[in-house]
């Protein structure tokens, strides 16, 4: 059966971030702590509060299907850091609105730790002693080779700076903070802001406009976008340079 992560939420959440009307990143390379990462609230959303530690790095590893939960409680189990970004989503049950809570990327576990570390974990727990399959494998950056071995990709692994906006993002519990795919977008993606305001401020990432409104999309890598909810030109400033890719 699969992990059933749905669980209500006391926290309200609104569409917008700023006035109702609209006005208008991956870093691969190739390499855990005893727990997930420190997040706390501040005036302006969220601070993250991961001690750099150059041995280790944030490798992207894919879960087999529906195990996600599972996934996160083996590697905490192992005294490991890991983080699964989630979904605040609203529904509504016998006429009232409640805010439960989803994997955002059912697929995938983020875990911090050295090469070491993860190539042990990877191989230490199946998905059930009658199957081959591993609960956890390594999720490859196709946009370049291993120096060692050409023929090969290494494994995706994500910046501390990138991950750091991300978790920022992912953290806030507002239910417009969606996925996304390149498809949706509808006009390509815009200039690279910081927000200044609002539930997202200090969130880096490029202005898109998604189902009529101006958003901020973020990109941890190729393929994996998450967008804001709506997001006002006055709230934003544009970045003479971006400081999340490598």
């Amino acid at each position: 059966m699969e992990d059933n992560t749905k669980q209500p939420l006391t926290a309200d959440a609104s569409l917008y971030n700023g006035q109702p009307s609209d006005t208008g990143l991956s870093c691969p390379s190739a390499g855990l702590t005893s727990r997930t990462p420190s997040i706390s609230k501040n005036k302006g959303g969220v601070s993250v509060k991961n001690v750099p530690d150059a041995s280790k790095q944030w490798f992207v590893l894919r879960v087999s299907y529906g195990r996600i939960i599972k996934a996160k409680a083996f590697v905490e189990t192992k005294g490991f850091e890991c983080y699964v970004p989630m979904r605040y989503k609203e529904v509504r049950k016998q006429g009232k609105k409640r805010i439960i809570t989803e994997p955002l990327l059912p697929s995938f576990l983020f875990v911090h730790a050295t090469a070491e570390q993860v190539e042990t974990l990877l191989y230490e727990i199946k998905v059930s002693t009658n199957e081959s399959r591993n609960l956890l494998s390594y999720y490859f950056d196709h946009t370049y080779q291993r120096q060692d071995n050409p023929d090969r990709n290494p494994p995706l692994t994500i910046c501390d700076e990138a991950m750091n906006n991300f978790i920022r993002l992912t953290s806030i519990k507002n239910p417009h903070i969606i996925p996304v795919t390149t498809e949706i977008i509808q006009y390509k993606l815009g200039d690279i802001v910081i927000v200044t305001e609002g539930d997202f401020k200090d969130i880096h990432g490029r202005v898109a406009r998604i189902a009529g409104q101006q958003r901020v999309i973020v990109e941890l890598f190729d393929g994996c976008l998450v967008a804001t909810a709506y997001v006002p030109k006055e709230a934003m400033r544009k970045e003479k340079s971006i400081t999340l890719l490598d």
